[in-house]
């Protein structure tokens, strides 16, 4: 799926965000954004300290085997956690037409929510896609209830394809064709 097939997370600079790999000791800032209710409430449950930890190990073996993933999103300047955004493949049962496809994803600690941080990040995950992954799309799924992911997902030039539900709950889900320059 990776042009280059790197097996861990590459650092990217934005003009506000530094986005790095996981690390053991992001096991704490993880397990406060994962068993937040308010972070979680259009996602599903809040996680426990067990699986926060799985869902780390997972986002390092993304790298491993997909050559994609997650990154943890800081601020340059004080090393503070603002959350995670990036690519997965969960094998979701949800649309033949995801299968396979690198599956965007963020989410941001409550205090970071509103400032453009979710944009910034995953427009740089994007940028790196375009150039590093062997996908002429990506796609994601969002709650349709959740109206700020859906305005940051439209921001950064992903569509509605199709809806299903998900948890019980009804669910966009949008893709982004890879821009071709002529």
């Amino acid at each position: 799926m990776s042009l280059s097939m790197p097996s861990y997370a590459p650092t990217i600079e934005t003009p506000r965000l530094r986005l790095r790999a996981h690390r053991r000791d992001d096991l704490a800032p993880c397990l406060a954004l994962w068993s937040d209710p308010e972070v979680t409430r259009f996602i599903g449950q809040v996680s426990s300290e067990q699986q926060t930890w799985a869902r780390l190990l997972t986002n390092v073996g993304h790298w491993a085997l997909m050559g994609f993933g997650y990154w943890v999103m800081e601020l340059p300047s004080s090393n503070r956690f603002v959350g995670e955004v990036g690519f997965a493949d969960f094998h979701r049962d949800i649309a033949d037409s995801m299968r396979g496809v690198p599956e965007l994803g963020f989410a941001l600690t409550p205090e970071f929510h509103g400032h453009g941080y979710a944009t910034e990040g995953a427009r740089a995950v994007l940028n790196w896609a375009d150039t590093n992954l062997d996908a002429d799309r990506t796609v994601c799924l969002i709650n349709e209830r959740n109206s700020a992911s859906v305005r940051v997902a439209a921001k950064i030039g992903y569509r509605v394809f199709d809806r299903a539900i998900v948890k019980g709950e009804p669910t966009l889900l949008l893709e982004r064709s890879r821009p071709t320059y002529s």
